[in-house]
């Protein structure tokens, strides 16, 4: 274990959307941490108790939660039976949908679909949660972005504004909830290795798009996420983070 990532007895850790490529990355990283990882998914059991599975195999600690963030009342009666075990100290925001469309013929439901995934999941989800981890004066939220939300993309107006809305939301909290302890901070990876990026850019685009002139990797992102959830990050807050390999 990389005891200089740990805290003393370990805290609980939700991470949204932990079965993706990047969300299982974080989750892995968070159980070498020493943290309690709770493992969320939308539909997708299966793959979020294998991702739990394997951090238990390497001798770390964790369960699976299933529920739609998207979904105020199915979250919050998830979210609740979870706080009964005790408190929340750390949530990873990282579920998000692609629905891409140009916004010129893009439907209302198409937009809205986005948004309800990964704005609201991320009210949904993280409201509850302020109140038990501002009284332990100790607490770690982080929300998953994107590069488009940064400098948009062609085709991503419903996904780079509902990304780019956990910005100014985080900047907010931040500012909220740093007197209790608590750090609230965004990740915006760029093209990084995965299920999804693979099937849209071909190596040479990928080469022509990113100065660092290869994808990333979903361990890469789970890496700073790990060092925002340490102490040592304490007095990092309120910040977007990219890691984009040189795109913004």
């Amino acid at each position: 274990m990389n005891t200089s990532l740990s805290n003393p007895t370990g805290k609980r850790a939700l991470v949204t959307g932990g079965s993706g490529d990047i969300g299982s990355a974080i989750c892995h990283a968070l159980g070498r941490a020493g943290h309690h990882v709770i493992v969320h998914a939308n539909r997708n059991r299966q793959r979020a108790e294998q991702v739990a599975a394997a951090i238990r195999a390497e001798g770390g600690s964790a369960e699976v939660v299933v529920f739609d963030v998207s979904c105020g009342t199915a979250s919050g009666e998830a979210i609740t039976d979870l706080l009964q075990q005790g408190p929340i100290q750390i949530v990873i925001n990282n579920a998000g949908i692609h629905d891409d469309a140009p916004m010129a013929g893009m439907e209302p439901a198409r937009w809205r679909r986005v948004i309800d995934v990964s704005l609201h999941g991320f009210f949904n989800v993280t409201q509850p949660l302020l109140l038990p981890m501002a009284r332990t004066r100790w607490g770690r939220i982080i929300s998953i972005s994107s590069v488009a939300a940064v400098l948009g993309n062609r085709g991503q107006s419903n996904y780079a504004a509902a990304k780019a809305a956990l910005h100014g939301a985080s900047k907010s909290l931040a500012r909220e909830m740093a007197s209790r302890g608590i750090s609230v901070n965004v990740i915006a990876p760029g093209v990084i290795t995965g299920n999804m990026t693979d099937a849209l850019f071909a190596p040479e685009q990928i080469k022509a798009m990113v100065p660092a002139a290869r994808p990333g990797k979903p361990e890469e992102v789970a890496a700073l996420a790990a060092f925002l959830c340490s102490d040592a990050a304490a007095y990092i807050n309120g910040q977007v983070i990219s890691i984009d390999g040189g795109m913004s």
